[in-house]
């Protein structure tokens, strides 16, 4: 019993159906000649994609991926000890900051006592001047 080809199966069977000749894409050029659509489908691509074409252009190697993943570990390791000398640089700031707060605290502190201990200002009048 021979059975039809679906669409799929005629694609895979390629050029031996049908008298040596493909199903698809179906072509209605003699046929009806403006109903055809084929020559625009079918045409090669003129214009490329500027993206995959800088992407897909050359694969990448394991070589070249384990000298990237290489690169990229040393960048990691060189960002850990910076991160780490600035971390200790804010670290010892605060501790100048806090120290300064301190000590702007007691000056503050002594100038009130001194402004305290000064006599209260006679009213000035102009017998004084």
């Amino acid at each position: 019993m021979i059975r039809p080809l679906t669409v799929a199966g005629a694609a895979q069977a390629g050029g031996t159906v049908c008298g040596g000749s493909s199903l698809l894409p179906v072509e209605l050029r003699h046929v009806n000649h403006t109903a055809s659509t084929n020559g625009g489908i079918l045409r090669p691509f003129t214009t490329r994609n500027p993206t995959i074409d800088g992407c897909m252009a050359t694969p990448f190697t394991t070589d070249q991926i384990a000298e990237r993943v290489e690169r990229l570990l040393l960048r990691h390791a060189e960002l850990q000890r910076t991160n780490a000398l600035l971390t200790d640089q804010v670290a010892a700031l605060t501790h100048e900051r806090d120290s300064l707060k301190s000590r702007l605290s007691a000056a503050r502190a002594r100038v009130d006592a001194l402004l305290e201990r000064l006599p209260a200002a006679a009213p000035v009048t102009k017998e004084s001047e």
